[in-house]
């Protein structure tokens, strides 16, 4: 890092706080050779990639997350606040597992888990596209194995 004022790169931090709503560490520097304050933010880097069925990769993307959930969680009785807090979940469960590449597979096995616990139609909800079933009985199946019949 370089002072944005001169190039230094000694400082001195005078001031840290937790910035909560951006999960970072606010941090107030002064440059050693010029005097001059300015604020940095430190992240803790939580980035993994997922591996789709077709064999690509892309970065994991909370908000997809957050959107898929909230889709099988239309017109029920869960809460945004609920959806978010299970993606958070989610996300926070597989960054501790401190893998840096997981299947997506994974991640829609996670969901379902959960979902079948908070709501049993946002969890068939979730299964029909998760799932990909072709029939009737696929889907019959599924809700004889969740025990929702």
């Amino acid at each position: 890092m370089k002072c944005p004022f001169c190039g230094g790169v000694d400082f001195k931090v005078t001031d840290s706080r937790n910035a909560s709503e951006m999960n970072a560490i606010k941090r107030r520097r002064e440059c050693v050779k010029c005097s001059k304050r300015f604020t940095t933010f430190e992240t803790v880097d939580t980035s993994f990639q997922l591996k789709k069925r077709n064999g690509s990769f892309e970065e994991f993307q909370i908000d997809k997350l957050i959107a898929g959930i909230s889709s099988a969680c239309r017109h029920t009785s869960v809460s945004l606040e609920s959806v978010k807090a299970l993606a958070h979940e989610i996300a926070n469960d597989v960054i501790q597992k401190g893998e840096r590449t997981i299947e997506a597979e994974v991640i829609g096995e996670m969901v379902m888990k959960r979902l079948r616990k908070l709501d049993s139609v946002a969890y068939i909800r979730f299964a029909c596209v998760y799932k990909k079933f072709k029939d009737m009985d696929e889907l019959m199946d599924a809700i004889s194995a969740a025990s929702l019949l």
